[in-house]
């Protein structure tokens, strides 16, 4: 009886030799027509930086840095010759990572509900950045933002909003 894999193996190994078999065949003049036409075609690549663009390459460049802060912190984690202090503060320092990054994506959802905005949110310790994807740089846009923000919050935050088009 035959199963689903054996059918896939069958499936994908008769193309492979329907298509090795037909690379045999061809003559060397078409090979060499193929191989010219490849060389021949220019690698022009424009790149068109939008603000959805700048937005997902500031997440990238965090999600980086929280990466890399994140496998020091482990490393002193599972490092035997740290001390329980210095386990201690990695603990809490991941922790306070996973929680500020909870944070930033749930302050980026309602900037997203509130005021139909794409934002990137950057927090380091009371200091709150947003990047705003829009045209529109309104100060009473950023003022909304800012007090937005600040609800979410019982103690001071220093927010600042930037406008990238």
């Amino acid at each position: 009886m035959i199963n689903k894999q054996n059918l896939w193996f069958i499936t994908l190994f008769s193309l492979i030799l329907v298509l090795s078999i037909y690379y045999l065949t061809m003559s060397d003049d078409a090979l060499a027509a193929l191989a010219q036409d490849v060389n021949n075609k220019e690698d022009v690549a424009t790149v068109e930086v939008s603000s959805s663009n700048v937005l997902v390459a500031l997440r990238v460049q965090e999600e980086e840095n929280v990466l890399a802060e994140m496998e020091k912190l482990q490393t002193v984690l599972l490092d035997d010759s740290a001390t329980l202090e210095e386990k201690n503060d990695a603990y809490n320092s991941l922790q306070a990572l996973n929680t500020n990054k909870g944070k930033e994506d749930e302050i980026e959802a309602k900037i997203k509900e509130t005021h139909k905005l794409d934002s990137f949110v950057k927090i380091d310790g009371d200091q709150i950045s947003i990047v705003i994807a829009s045209n529109d740089h309104s100060p009473e846009i950023a003022n909304k933002i800012i007090r937005t923000v600040q609800s979410m919050y019982d103690v001071r935050m220093y927010i600042t909003v930037k406008f990238q088009n």
